[in-house]
C-alpha cells in the first residue's frame, strides 16, 4: 500500500489538513492527493466543521509532485494531472471556507492548490514558485484561469518566467490575503475561517456565488490537458526533466513540479 503523507484533526469546529512529509519538503504523491480530496470533500459538507484550513509541516508548504516518482507514460501524467485537478474540485464543491495557510514555499501544483482557496493566509517565509515552463511541464489545477483572475498580467512573469515570488510580493499582487508570524499562521487561518462562516446557511450560497464558475473552471482543465499532451509529444516533458536531474546538486533529496 502506498503511503500517504496528510495529518488531519479537528481544533475547535475547523479542520486542520496538514501536508507531513518535511524531509522532502511535503512532496505529494497520487495517494496523498487523491486523500486529501477525499478529506477535503468529508469535512467540506458542513456537516462535521465550521471551516478548513490546509497547510504543511517545517519550512515547506509544499514541494508539490515528487519528481522522483515521474509520469514515464502519458497515462501517468493523465492520472497525476487528473489527482491534481480533483482537489481543486473538491475545494470549490465545500460549503464551509477552505483557507490555506502558506508556512514556507509553495512550487508548482502545491502552489496552484492554494489559487482555488478562499483565503491565503501566509507566515513572513511563504513564498511562490511555478518552475513548470522551465521544466517542460505544464501548470494545472485550474491556474491557468485561477492565477489570472487572482493577479491578472502579473500571471505572465510567474508562470513564464518562473519567478520566485516572496511573501511580501504575494501580499502585494493577491497571492497572500496577509501574513502573519508564523506560530500564529494555523490559528489566524482557523480564526478567518470561522469568522466568514456565521451563518453556515448563507455562507454556504456566498461561496457558491463568489467563486469561479464550474464551467470556468472545466474549461481550464480542458485546455491544461491538451497542453500536458502536447507537452509529452513535443518531448518537451522527458527533456525537461531530463534536465531538472542533470542539474540536481547531488546534496539535494526533493523535487518540485
Amino acid at each position: 500500500m502506498t503511503e500517504t503523507h496528510l495529518d488531519v484533526r479537528v481544533d475547535d469546529d475547523v479542520a486542520v489538513l496538514t501536508l507531513n512529509r518535511p524531509e522532502k519538503l511535503n512532496v505529494m504523491n497520487v495517494a496523498t492527493r487523491v486523500l486529501l480530496a477525499q478529506e477535503i470533500r468529508r469535512f467540506g459538507t458542513g456537516d462535521l466543521v465550521r471551516g478548513i484550513v490546509l497547510t504543511g509541516t517545517g519550512r515547506a508548504f509544499s514541494a508539490g509532485e515528487d519528481l522522483a516518482a515521474v509520469p514515464t507514460t502519458y497515462a501517468e501524467i493523465q492520472e497525476a494531472f487528473a489527482t491534481f485537478h480533483d482537489i481543486t474540485r473538491a475545494i470549490l464543491e465545500t460549503r464551509v471556507p477552505v483557507i490555506a495557510a502558506v508556512n514556507g514555499i509553495a512550487v508548482g501544483g502545491a502552489s496552484e492548490i492554494t489559487l482555488c482557496c478562499d483565503g491565503r493566509i501566509g507566515s513572513p517565509a511563504a513564498q511562490y514558485y511555478q518552475p513548470e515552463n522551465h521544466r517542460g511541464i505544464i501548470i494545472s489545477n485550474a491556474s491557468s484561469f485561477l492565477m489570472t483572475r487572482l493577479v491578472r498580467n502579473h500571471a505572465m512573469r510567474i508562470v513564464l518566467g518562473s519567478q520566485r515570488i516572496d511573501a511580501d510580493d504575494a501580499l502585494r499582487i493577491g497571492l497572500l490575503d496577509e501574513i502573519v508570524p508564523a506560530e500564529e499562521l494555523t490559528g489566524r487561518a482557523a480564526g478567518l475561517a470561522r469568522e466568514w462562516n456565521s451563518d453556515p446557511r448563507t455562507t454556504a450560497l456566498h461561496l457558491r456565488l463568489l467563486r469561479p464558475r464550474p464551467e470556468d473552471i472545466e474549461a481550464a482543465f480542458a485546455r491544461e490537458d491538451e497542453a500536458a499532451q502536447e507537452a509529452w509529444d513535443s518531448g518537451a516533458f522527458t527533456a525537461g526533466i531530463d534536465g531538472f536531474w542533470a542539474n540536481k546538486k547531488p546534496a539535494a533529496t526533493t523535487t518540485t513540479r
